[in-house]
Parts: C-alpha cells; sequence; structure tokens
C-alpha cells in the first residue's frame, strides 16, 4: 500500500508526485509520505520540519529561498487550490532562471518537490487554501531571500483571473528581479 507516481518536470529536480488514493464509502486514505516509496523512486531526501499555512484567494506568497541553509519542499494543497511555482537559481544550471508551476489541490492530491537551489512561491486561486510544507532544513530567519514575483525577466504566468485582487506581503512587494539576486 502507498505506492506513488512521480512525473519528473521540464527542469531537472523538480518532481510532481501522486500518490494512490484508496477510496470507499466513508472517503479514502492515501499516504503523503513514506520514506521507503520515496527511496525506491530515487529520491532520498530526509526531511526536518512540517509547516502548514491558509490564505484567501488571491494572495501570492514568494518567491522565497534560503541563502545558506536552502531547503527542499515537498508542498501539496490540504484545502482549496493553489497555483505553485518554482523558479531555478543554481548558477551552474541550463535552467538558471527558468520557472515551472503546477496546480495543487485538495481534489487532484498532487504534490510537488522542489529542491534546494530553487525559489518557491504560490498563489490562492480558491476562496481559501491551505497548504503544507515538509522541508529538508529548517527555518532560519535571518537567512531569507527572494525575487519578485512580477520579474519580467522570469516571467511568470501567473493565472490570476479577472477581478482577482492580489494580497501580497510588503516583504514580497521589495525583492529585486533575478538579475541581482542570490545564486546558489
Amino acid at each position: 500500500m502507498g505506492k506513488i507516481k512521480v512525473t519528473s518536470c521540464e527542469i531537472e529536480g523538480l518532481y510532481v508526485i501522486e500518490p494512490t488514493v484508496f477510496p470507499d464509502s466513508r472517503g479514502y486514505f492515501m499516504e503523503t509520505y513514506n520514506q521507503n516509496d520515496f527511496k525506491e523512486a530515487g529520491l532520498t531526501m530526509n526531511f526536518v520540519q512540517d509547516n502548514q499555512s491558509m490564505s484567501v484567494k488571491g494572495v501570492l506568497r514568494g518567491l522565497h529561498f534560503q541563502k545558506q541553509f536552502p531547503q527542499g519542499k515537498l508542498v501539496r494543497a490540504v484545502r482549496g487550490t493553489v497555483f505553485d511555482v518554482a523558479v531555478d537559481l543554481r548558477a551552474d544550471s541550463k535552467t538558471y532562471g527558468k520557472w515551472f508551476g503546477v496546480e495543487l489541490s485538495a481534489e487532484n492530491k498532487k504534490q510537488f518537490y522542489i529542491p534546494e537551489g530553487f525559489a518557491h512561491g504560490f498563489l490562492v486561486l480558491s476562496d481559501e487554501a491551505e497548504f503544507a510544507y515538509k522541508c529538508t532544513d529548517f527555518y532560519h530567519p535571518g537567512d531569507e531571500g527572494g525575487i519578485l514575483w512580477s520579474d519580467p525577466e522570469i516571467g511568470i504566468e501567473w493565472p490570476i483571473s479577472e477581478g482577482m485582487e492580489l494580497t501580497i506581503s510588503d516583504k514580497d512587494q521589495k525583492w529585486s528581479g533575478i538579475r541581482d539576486t542570490f545564486k546558489f
């Protein structure tokens, strides 16, 4: 029980992970993380911290990373729907500055793995969303970095619907573009 489907993305190191769901008349059961299944799929990261956030429609969080203590993140929407994005900041990568986005929802149950060396952010598409993160390193408040979510050099195609009002923290509105940011 608990096998997963792992799909590689266009950017090396990013994976969309779909757990096996066992529905019945009572609802469903699924394993969201099983170290043996991940190892069998070639995913050997070690998680040390779990986080969860709740946001309302139009909230855009990111694009975040930690500089000296980078975190890999396994993320999913526990409730609602988000558009989740990773941007490659690995200096020697052939996809440096490229982005990949995926819709994560309570309904599709997809998870997204973003390794160290990427900036991460998401936009809430549903009225509310609860978002869970498994992280490979602890949060270090003084180590934060970020990239402006709307940097034209990256060109993220956020699915901002007509009439959607964005809510972005002051911090996230002040990040500079990728040209002026940290590289791993």
